[in-house]
């Protein structure tokens, strides 16, 4: 996509590059949160930490979205896949505190759904360079991803349904809400693979 410039050279930032960067930081994220939610409550202070960096790695993105005289997809496009992102990292940043404040730890299921987030989230990385190099491969990552979603309701319906044995009201409750957390991050998946094929069929 071309757009006005000014009087200088064009600015052609390298605005794919930018976005495996905030990526970079997420994973990093991601591998912290299923730290936390195996039992590491240590993981929770990397998870807000790396929230922050990844803030900072959409903003140099949105930048440089706003300063280039071309972009290889899409400005909008590229703006909606670092939103997505960062939306991943928000919102575990937002499960983590939830569970804190409401003293409802990790269990297995947050643990299950943990690592299948970050599955996901490197299928989407691997979408992302398929951008940059081949978009047979983007597709097929981002595909990967809403394989990964999938996955993650699977659990997701599993947990809710074993909340139905326990007597707790206290503890179903906290538990339900940090599971429809993970399932909300779950959703980011969805928006961004869909983005991804989104991107390839608009330039073909």
């Amino acid at each position: 996509m071309t757009k006005k410039s000014n009087w200088f050279l064009p600015d052609t930032p390298d605005v794919l590059g930018m976005l495996r960067q905030q990526l970079a930081v997420t994973i990093r994220g991601m591998d912290a949160l299923v730290e936390w939610a195996h039992g590491d409550e240590s993981a929770a202070a990397r998870v807000r930490e790396l929230e922050h960096e990844a803030d900072v790695c959409k903003r140099k993105l949105q930048l440089a979205l706003v300063s280039a005289f071309t972009t290889p997809y899409d400005a909008e496009d590229l703006y909606s896949l670092g939103r997505g992102v960062d939306w991943i990292l928000n919102l575990s940043k937002d499960a983590v505190r939830e569970s804190e404040v409401m003293l409802c730890p990790p269990d297995a299921h947050v643990a299950e759904m943990a690592v299948l987030l970050r599955e996901g989230v490197g299928h989407i990385d691997d979408a992302v360079a398929g951008l940059q190099e081949r978009e047979a491969d983007a597709t097929t990552s981002a595909d990967a991803a809403l394989k990964t979603e999938r996955n993650i309701e699977r659990v997701y319906r599993k947990a809710m349904a074993e909340l139905l044995e326990l007597d707790d009201l206290r503890e179903v409750t906290a538990r339900r809400e940090l599971y429809r957390r993970f399932s909300r991050i779950a959703d980011q998946l969805t928006e961004i693979a869909e983005r991804v094929w989104y991107a390839v069929i608009k330039e073909s």
